[in-house]
């Protein structure tokens, strides 16, 4: 089993994220307490790979996860999904023992 993966709809918005920026196409996934329910998901485009980030790639975007983030999301999936609600990053997120209604942060 992969460490985290990138959905290929997922690796599609953030390339066109990072062209229209003029950056890397390397989207960092933390984790950081707060949120509803503990801890909360925050992404953004990085600039660089770091030593000890995970990395995984799907169609030439490399998705980035520090080390200490990645014992929280190990066996996760991001994926881009639109529906009524909006689009957004999601993380399906096995380790999570709860969610919140927002859908960006969880307990484990």
């Amino acid at each position: 089993m992969s460490d985290v993966i990138l959905t290929p709809s997922a690796a599609a918005r953030v390339a066109a994220i990072a062209a229209r920026q003029g950056k890397p196409a390397i989207l960092r996934l933390a984790v950081e307490g707060g949120g509803c329910s503990g801890f909360q998901y925050r992404f953004g485009l990085a600039d660089e790979v770091e030593s000890d980030d995970l990395q995984v790639e799907q169609d030439g975007v490399k998705l980035v996860v520090d080390a200490v983030s990645l014992d929280l999301v190990r066996g996760s999936a991001v994926d881009y999904v639109e529906d009524l609600g909006g689009s957004a990053f999601k993380v399906t997120n096995p380790n999570a023992a709860s969610g919140c209604g927002c859908g960006s942060s969880f307990s484990v």
